[in-house]
């Protein structure tokens, strides 16, 4: 009984964490892309590295496409790979959301403090 308590728990946490990485992929795109010029296989491996977990290339590629779209990225060509540089606008976007960070603790705290559990 106690183990199967614990494999549900731990999907949960599994699904939660991948749902919180999927929400936020364009910040961590946009902030990865503030310390340094990046290409998709990068992009993929440090988000890997950094919160263990492994997006798809297509989410990855196609996140990208978007944000270069939107003016908030750059792409150009380096031999055979596409590497991607923050715009001055992407570094706005990038300086908002960091000011955001303690209102989204706040909003994740409050969230757990009201909960009945």
């Amino acid at each position: 009984m106690l183990e199967t308590i614990h494999s549900e728990r731990n999907k949960f946490l599994r699904y939660l964490h991948k749902r919180i990485m999927k929400n936020f992929m364009d910040i961590i795109v946009l902030t990865e892309l503030r310390k340094t010029p990046m290409s998709g296989y990068d992009v993929i491996t440090s988000i890997y590295r950094k919160f263990n977990f492994l997006p798809s290339s297509g989410t990855v590629y196609s996140l990208l496409y978007a944000l270069e779209r939107r003016g908030l990225i750059k792409g150009r060509w380096n031999e055979r790979k596409r590497i991607y540089v923050l715009t001055p606008k992407g570094e706005e976007i990038v300086a908002a959301a960091i000011t955001l960070t303690d209102k989204i603790g706040s909003f994740m705290t409050r969230i757990f403090t009201n909960s009945s559990l």
